[in-house]
């Protein structure tokens, strides 16, 4: 998928460096060893997963990144993440809409996903997309401690 300025495009090996960059800088989002990444990157791997990256047209830095685990007619977003400086311009919701295209092609009918109970921008995008509550998981996360908001959309 492209816009004027972005590209969503398969997420490859040269990507992950900037990934890791990404992840670290910000607080809320999952922090996952190398190979994690590696091993999702695997096209042989089971659970089979959707990786994806935000690219700048003009820089060629990439911008943001999605991970998505797909097992049956359920799939779980792993992971969505926008470097500061790009956030609130669109990019996630463009991840978001590549994701769930991929996902539908891969036979998906449901996508869930936990966040952070203070994680409001995140939340605020995720209801956009139509994800609705579906549960909480009382201290799920750690440093600091808090619950899991348990969200699910279905696709049609």
């Amino acid at each position: 998928m492209n816009t004027q300025e972005t590209r969503i495009r398969r997420m490859e090996r040269a990507d992950l460096d900037r990934v890791v960059v990404i992840e670290q800088s910000l607080k809320d989002a999952p922090h996952w060893p190398l190979i994690a990444y590696l091993t999702a990157l695997d096209e042989n791997s089971v659970p089979r997963r959707v990786c994806l990256v935000a690219e700048d047209l003009e820089t060629g830095i990439v911008a943001g990144f999605a991970v998505a685990c797909a097992i049956g007619l359920q799939a779980e977003l792993e992971t969505i993440a926008v470097a500061a400086r790009e956030q609130r311009r669109g990019t996630g919701k463009q991840l978001m809409d590549v994701v769930v295209e991929k996902l539908k092609l891969e036979g998906v009918r449901e996508i869930v996903l936990e966040v952070r109970a203070s994680n409001q921008p995140a939340l605020a995008m995720y209801q956009s997309f139509g994800f609705r509550k579906t549960g909480r998981r009382p201290r799920y996360y750690a440093d600091p401690v808090e619950d899991a908001v348990l969200l699910s959309l279905g696709l049609t």
